[in-house]
């Protein structure tokens, strides 16, 4: 009897092991044979592709990230979105077969939306740095950019020295807020590191301090200051401080680190530019291309 228990012991023990090693050889298979198409699998590596072509185009829609900037993307005087930006995402979308659908989403969050796939790119004169490159899966460059200081009509401030123990205002997560706090091995211009910095939520924020005299100064995109600012505008008591380019850089559309999209968007790019679309739109907006894309 004593024997017999222990053969049904150790039957037993050799059951249970192999089906611990059943359930080890199906953990391992799960992470490959249970991720949906489309979908991007957690433990990926930064150099694996991401198949966000055949995500978008299994749903008929690309959803574009936006903030409201001009002259990017905005609502013109008869309340009608539009802006370079827009238009441009419109035509790629035509070319890929799909709908766009433009989110407005918080600039501060960004990233974090892409990633959890609440937008499929972000879409709104994005610039282009090393981190975000890092981060995110961006396009080749395709308008000019700069940061600029903007001031009240009669303010006389010419130089960033003027700024020192003023109050000055960036959008939070802006080129502009960069210049003046500094990000990681990025130092901040050394006067904008002595004004009184308050961040908003929007480039359109700033310029409403400005208007009521809360703000000295705002550092933003010269391609909204300029559209934005000045006679004929919503903000014709404000000005761009002349002769005052505090960087260049450029814009590109960003998608999910390793997308296929992003190959798929820059051949449409390059065709937009060999059949005039991307000129032309440049030239309505009075934008300049980024020189490696222009004619």
């Amino acid at each position: 009897m004593k024997n017999i228990k222990t053969v049904i012991a150790l039957l037993l023990a050799t059951v249970m092991c192999f089906a611990l090693l059943a359930g080890c050889a199906s953990k391992e298979a799960s992470p490959e044979t249970n991720t949906p198409e489309g979908e991007a699998n957690d433990n990926q590596t930064d150099d694996s592709v991401v198949d966000d072509l055949a995500y978008i185009k299994d749903k008929g829609k690309m959803v574009i990230g936006y903030t409201l900037y001009q002259p990017m993307n905005y609502n013109d005087d008869n309340g009608e979105f539009t802006g370079f930006d827009t238009e441009f995402a419109i035509a790629v979308c035509k070319k890929l077969g799909i709908e766009p659908e433009f989110v407005n989403i918080n600039w501060e969050t960004k990233e974090v939306e892409l990633n959890a796939k609440s937008i499929d790119c972000i879409w709104n004169g994005l610039t282009i740095d090393e981190d975000r490159k890092t981060n995110m899966s961006i396009t080749v460059p395709y308008v000019k950019n700069a940061q600029v200081i903007v001031v009240k009509a009669d303010s006389d401030v010419s130089s960033t020295a003027d700024l020192v123990g003023k109050t000055v205002v960036a959008e939070i997560g802006s080129a502009g807020e960069i210049l003046i706090k500094g990000k990681g091995e990025v130092k901040p211009e050394e006067n904008l590191a002595k004004a009184n910095y308050i961040g908003m939520n929007k480039q359109t924020d700033c310029l409403l301090e400005l208007k009521s005299g809360t703000a000295d100064a705002a550092v933003l995109d010269w391609t909204l200051a300029k559209t934005a600012t000045g006679k004929g505008t919503n903000y014709a008591d404000l000005k761009i401080v002349e002769d005052v380019e505090l960087n260049s850089e450029e814009y590109g559309v960003a998608f999910r680190k390793g997308s296929n999209l992003t190959e798929a968007v820059n051949k449409i790019i390059e065709e937009l530019v060999e059949d005039g679309t991307l000129p032309a739109l440049a030239e309505k907006y009075g934008l300049s291309l980024a020189p490696s894309i222009a004619q």
